[in-house]
């Protein structure tokens, strides 16, 4: 790969106001950053263009810290204004509302990387703000908001330790691709997000179909290629402002007091952290510690806070120690270990599918629920209406913790884990159009200790095999974890919650046998290595076959039909010129069908009819209704039709509601007909035979050619 050309920087002056822009290449596309023009009281600001896609990202932070504040008080918002494609808001109030899934989705993207590159000790409220003002249809403005939020903070004087960059990676026949198009992504055999600085990684996040850990592992290399040019461009800026950074100073425990701590709960926190379950372990744990504090108070008053900071200090280093040293982590696992699996399916009686899916003390009931097209997901973006048929929903009720908490909407959270579990199963459903479903998987957490989304992961899978999906094959999820010593390292499979607490990484993988569908991965230290996410990699693998392995065990392929309790579907065709027969003017034959038999029925621009309802008797009904709108005349057949109008020279004949043949004169009988009226009227019923069908689509019928016959000589006749 050739070197990309050095940054350009053009200065110009706005009304007396110095606006510096910068350019690079990135991914074959020019990068803009501007500097000096807009949000100018912000503490950091900065506008991308990358095509015509444009992005202000602001920094702020608050003049003074949180007194009470023990962590970094943080907020992203990522937000997409309608304006910037061109549209007008949907709905009464004509205003941008609610944060989307998407924007909620890209706020965490942002949040991720950013988050720990900031001081210990650093409380001030802080808060950056990435707004799309205009919108290119092919360039995503995601992972340029991530870039501007790097670079907005790094002019700022918060403290941050950047720079990092970001960038998307595809995969189109086989080929590495940096920063798709829209529309390559949705090609794509891999949609991967990462996030680094120089020489490490600190965030992925994507999904990929069926690719090896080997084949993901070259894309790390390539995206920390790609990412050069544009971190080299945030040196340059950062190096030109220079700005003077907030000094931190962490606050220093007084030895005497971390001596008491010590002695105190040393060797009893020890012990409570081999306490295998969870419980049991967090109330032993919070009794000791409240014991200390009221102990270390007594002695050192107004102490109680300095007390916890050293108790909490000590059992980050006991938990990491015990790991490094022992290989023995609290539950008592070895570091590859998996926890105890069981996969209860299809314990729920009235829903279309379910599973219970425990793994240790985590424990997930997953739901799957079939719809037809009426319950698909109409999506108000930018880009315009989308629909999904496919939705995951994943629910983190406080009971799975043993909390007390008002119950809320979902949260940040909840819909991230959401998003990540649906990632890594879209990739076994059918795509071809065979299974004409609107599919809704929900998951309940029950308990949690956890990796709860990979055990949704898990849930969904056996739960669609129980729905009768015909998925691909099973999908499983197992969260991977990272304790960083000077004096060693260590991989953990299946990590507890408080491995994700207390450890450096939380690496989320999910896929099958033939490879990876979803990963995500977040980080506490300012970057790991491409070998250590290699390690880490393979022993996922290691462990999703074994969970794999014990799925399979409950269920093994889809189930051979749906619930009784679902909707059947059946799938007819019609010709496109007769769509318009079966809506009828003003929907009225469509209703007509509905209100007499009870169906759903929706019908798409190809001419496919999907007909839906529990009771199989209705949907035939349908469907006959439907074929007698749209049946067509075939020469040879016989109808018993309707005079429905009479003239000198023959009579027309419905043959089927409107569809109407002529009988000519010539062809009422055997014998010399004079007049028509003779032997028809209008209103009676006669069977005719069809003769002929010209390219008008005119219908010749003849009633001499029917004279003897019976209808069941169709049958005869074919």
């Amino acid at each position: 790969m050739l070197p990309a050309p050095p940054a350009q920087k053009i200065i110009q002056e706005i009304n007396g106001i110095m606006v510096k822009r910068y350019e690079t290449e990135f991914a074959g596309r020019k990068l803009s950053v501007e500097i000096g023009k807009m949000a100018r009281q912000a503490h950091g600001s900065c506008t991308l263009k990358y095509g015509d896609t444009v992005v202000l990202v602001t920094a702020c932070r608050a003049d003074t810290a949180l007194a009470t504040s023990d962590f970094m008080p943080l907020t992203v918002n990522y937000m997409e204004m309608t304006y910037a494609a061109g549209k007008i808001p949907g709905g009464f109030f004509k205003r941008e509302g609610r944060p989307s899934e998407k924007e909620v989705l890209t706020s965490r993207l942002i949040d991720r990387p950013i988050r720990p590159m900031f001081p210990d000790g650093y409380y001030r409220e802080t808060q950056v703000i990435a707004t799309v003002l205009s919108l290119d249809p092919e360039n995503e403005p995601d992972v340029i908001a991530m870039i501007g939020a790097s670079i907005a903070l790094g002019i700022s004087d918060i403290p941050f330790a950047g720079p990092l960059a970001a960038v998307r990676v595809g995969a189109m026949n086989g080929a590495l691709v940096a920063n798709p198009t829209i529309k390559q992504q949705k090609e794509s055999a891999l949609d991967m997000v990462v996030a680094g600085s120089e020489g490490s990684i600190i965030m992925v996040e994507g999904g990929a179909q069926f690719q090896s850990e080997e084949f993901l592992i070259e894309a790390l290399k390539y995206a920390q290629s790609e990412m050069r040019p544009v971190l080299e461009l945030q040196k340059r800026i950062t190096a030109e402002f220079a700005t003077p950074k907030i000094v931190v100073e962490p606050h220093v425990v007084d030895a005497a007091i971390s001596s008491m701590v010590h002695e105190f709960a040393g060797e009893r926190l020890k012990a409570a952290l081999r306490l295998p379950v969870k419980q049991e372990r967090y109330s032993t744990i919070g009794a000791l510690k409240k014991e200390l504090t009221v102990a270390v108070v007594g002695r050192f008053p107004d102490s109680g806070k300095d007390a916890v900071k050293v108790f909490e200090d000590m059992k980050y280093d006991f938990m990491r120690e015990m790991v490094i040293k022992e290989k023995k982590r609290v539950d008592g696992r070895g570091l590859k270990d998996i926890r105890a699996i069981t996969c209860d399916v299809g314990p729920l009686p009235r829903t279309h599918g379910s599973a219970l899916f425990t793994r240790g003390e985590t424990q997930a009931m997953v739901v799957t629920t079939l719809g037809t097209s009426e319950d698909e997901q109409k999506i108000d973006a930018l880009s315009g209406w989308e629909y999904k048929n496919f939705m995951l929903h994943y629910n983190f009720p406080p009971f799975s913790v043993g909390e007390v908490k008002f119950l809320r909407g979902p949260g940040r959270r909840e819909i991230g884990h959401g998003a990540l579990a649906e990632r890594a199963v879209t990739r076994i459903l059918p795509k071809d159009g065979s299974f004409p479903y609107t599919v809704r998987v929900v998951s309940d957490i029950l308990e949690s200790n956890g990796s709860s989304s990979m055990a949704t992961v898990c849930g969904a899978s056996l739960s669609l095999m129980d729905a009768g999906v015909p998925v691909k094959c099973h999908v499983a999820g197992i969260a991977m974890g990272l304790i960083k010593e000077e004096h060693g390292t260590a991989v953990l499979s299946d990590i507890l919650g408080d491995e994700d607490h207390l450890g450096d990484m939380d690496f989320k993988v999910a896929g099958s046998v033939d490879g990876v569908t979803a990963l995500q991965m977040d980080i506490k230290i300012q970057g790991v290595t491409p070998e250590i996410i290699k390690e880490a990699l393979h022993q996922a693998k290691e462990g999703r076959l074994h969970i794999l392995d014990k799925m399979t065990s409950a269920i093994q392929t889809s189930r051979g039909s749906i619930s009784a309790y679902a909707p059947r579907i059946t799938s007819i065709f019609v010709s496109k010129e007769k769509i318009k027969d079966v809506i009828g003017p003003g929907g009225k034959n469509i209703k007509g069908i509905v209100a007499e038999t009870g169906v759903k029925i929706d019908i798409d621009d190809t001419g496919k009819v999907n007909i839906a309802s529990v009771d199989s008797a209705a949907v035939e009904k349908a469907i006959q209704m439907v074929k007698r709108l749209t049946q067509e005349a075939e020469i040879g057949k016989l109808y018993l039709g309707k005079v429905k109008k009479i003239m000198e020279f023959g009579a027309f004949v419905e043959i089927f509601a409107g569809t109407e043949g002529l009988v000519h004169i010539s062809q009422l009988s055997n014998e010399r007909v004079k007049n028509v009226t003779d032997v028809l009227n209008e209103g009676d019923e006669v069977l005719v035979k069809v003769i002929e069908v010209d390219k008008a689509g005119k219908i010749r019928l003849s009633r001499k050619e029917a004279l003897g016959l019976t209808l069941e000589d169709n049958n005869k006749a074919k």
